[in-house]
């Protein structure tokens, strides 16, 4: 069986990380979609609401599981056993991170190799960082997200703007 991990931040999940989530579930036989931990990052959803807004986008994929981690990438795969690093790759300015995370990721576990998926072009700009940016401007968001969530992203916006003031 071709398994992948298809890891990220999700904070929230765009139309752009659904349309790489449906695309890989083709090429793959399962498909892992990881919410990953980024200490970097002050995420607006907590990691098991990242992992139900997925799940609720991609019920409709019988060959996609959501799981949420806060271990390395690679050594999550090591857990998962033969499997690939799917990534979602936007423009020039991605290929360099990832492929430098990718180098990272096989120099910790041998096995693992990363699969590179380019953006179509209509989300070729899409950031869930953008995306939370227009909706505290209350800018329609059904071009950015998947209908299912948007209520769900905009009351959490409404929420966390209240909250800063």
């Amino acid at each position: 069986m071709k398994t992948a991990i298809y890891p990220g931040s999700f904070d929230p999940v765009t139309t752009g990380h659904l349309n790489i989530i449906r695309r890989a579930a083709k090429i793959f036989d399962k498909l892992i979609v990881c919410v990953m931990v980024n200490v970097g990052k002050n995420p607006m959803f907590s990691l098991e609401e990242r992992v139900d807004l997925i799940r609720m986008v991609t019920k409709d994929l019988p060959n996609v599981e959501v799981d949420g981690s806060d271990m390395l990438l690679a050594e999550y795969a090591k857990t998962i056993g033969n499997c690939v690093i799917v990534k979602g790759l936007r423009a020039g300015s991605d290929f360099e991170n990832e492929f430098q995370m990718a180098m990272i990721n096989h120099k910790i576990n041998p096995d693992l190799d990363t699969m590179f998926l380019t953006a179509e072009h209509q989300y070729t700009y899409l950031s869930s960082s953008m995306v939370k940016e227009l909706g505290r401007y209350q800018v329609e968001l059904s071009d950015f997200l998947p209908e299912q969530i948007i209520p769900i992203v905009q009351q959490r916006i409404r929420t966390t703007i209240q909250g800063g003031k």
